[in-house]
């Protein structure tokens, strides 16, 4: 992608919005240059494809922005990883993936995990409650996501900052438009986080435990003569473990961000939440949909096919923008208005049907407590009046930059 059409994309990304307001006003589907992709902006066309994965494939969901330069893939292709994972995948295999994560993150052991996230929680907001100000990205919401899933998948707690530092690095390499070697370092630290997922399948193979990586690991290598695990075995895990640390902490990172600034922004609600905590839980399902952390995913049709009037031909590029969906005034009244008294919220946040997000309980529950923390300990928590937030420009995990807080 050339700077000038990536320059346009970042300011696409940046406020996605006003685009998604005149695709749900136009006729038929709207095809974004910026996006190379038809952009499926209302409720029940979102709906509709998410509905039908036969016929909109998500092989093409994770397809990155920027094609890393030919050194930058030199020393990824050093690395583990590269197989399919359950957001690109259709179909029985797809649900074969998918499976493990789901009883991974069951009711039972999210609630298992949240002595620990609680805990976390507290102790991360004890490191700034003392002085008064805070950038809450980088001192709380980048922290706590990273140590909840390392804690259930099993990960030692002095690895977590490497494997989260690589996500947040894989994002960059594949999203933002990076010098050289900017791109090599880059790779170099993804490659280190997989290196350090490797020895993790290892240890696990060798030694099981009740975590959620060594159920991974048994569904992985059950049908091998033996339970061996084989070197296609270990990428396949690292992919697999990869997407699951990058979905279960750069999305909630996001939504801790994202639903405090608004929060914040909007001093009558905030108020009203340090006043009566029980509408804790309606407050993080009305900033899920009023900014969507994920704003959408790509799909391209298996088929010929006609979707919202618009004749779309096999092979056609799709972008489904559940941030589209959670504004349209067909589902909700007052789209546009921040209200976390809204009733019924029916949101596509964490999607819906096959690839709905089987970490949504996890993400809602750590936001939960986030909550709990900053209204009981910092009510008079406020935007930092001389720091401007800047949000991220990206589809993926819309968040600000920074996000500074003074009380």
């Amino acid at each position: 992608m050339d700077r000038e059409l990536h320059a346009r994309l970042d300011d696409l990304q940046c406020d996605p919005y006003p685009h998604y307001t005149r695709a749900r006003q136009t006729e038929g589907l709207t095809h974004l240059a910026e996006l190379d992709a038809w952009l499926v902006a209302r409720d029940a066309d979102v709906r509709e494809v998410l509905r039908r994965p036969e016929d909109f494939s998500s092989s093409p969901a994770l397809r990155p922005d920027v094609l890393p330069a030919p050194a930058a893939l030199a020393v990824l292709g050093g690395g583990f990883g590269g197989r399919p994972v359950v957001v690109t995948a259709d179909g029985a295999q797809h649900q074969q993936l998918r499976a493990p994560i789901v009883r991974g993150l069951s009711p039972a052991r999210v609630t298992a995990v949240l002595p620990y996230a609680a805990e976390r929680a507290a102790a991360l907001v004890d490191t700034f409650a003392k002085d008064g100000h805070v950038e809450l990205m980088s001192a709380y919401a980048r922290r706590l996501p990273g140590e909840v899933v390392g804690r259930i998948v099993g990960l030692d707690p002095a690895d977590v900052p490497g494997v989260v530092h690589g996500g947040h690095r894989a994002e960059e390499l594949l999203f933002r438009p990076l010098e050289e070697d900017e791109q090599i370092a880059a790779a170099e630290d993804v490659v280190a986080m997989q290196y350090t997922l490797d020895r993790y399948v290892l240890e696990r193979h060798a030694q099981p435990r009740e975590d959620l990586g060594t159920e991974l690991i048994a569904s992985v290598t059950e049908e091998a003569d033996g339970g061996d695990l084989t070197l296609e075995h270990r990428h396949q895990l690292v992919a697999h473990l990869q997407n699951l640390f990058i979905a279960g902490h750069l999305t909630t990172t996001a939504l801790i961000g994202t639903t405090v600034l608004h929060l914040l922004r909007h001093p009558d609600q905030w108020e009203l939440l340090c006043a009566e905590p029980e509408r804790i839980p309606a407050a993080i399902e009305e900033a899920a949909r009023y900014d969507t952390a994920l704003q959408g995913f790509r799909r391209v049709t298996t088929r010929p096919l006609v979707l919202a009037g618009t004749e779309l031909p096999a092979g056609a590029p799709l972008f489904i923008a559940f941030g589209a969906a959670n504004r349209d005034e067909r589902r909700h009244a007052r789209a546009d208005t921040f209200d976390i008294t809204r009733t019924p919220n029916r949101h596509l946040a964490f999607g819906f049907g096959v690839h709905s997000c089987p970490g949504s309980q996890l993400a809602r529950e750590q936001l939960r407590l986030t909550l709990v923390e900053l209204t009981t300990r910092l009510p008079g928590l406020r935007l930092a009046e001389d720091r401007p937030v800047t949000m991220r420009p990206t589809m993926i995990h819309r968040s600000p930059y920074a996000l500074h807080l003074a009380w």
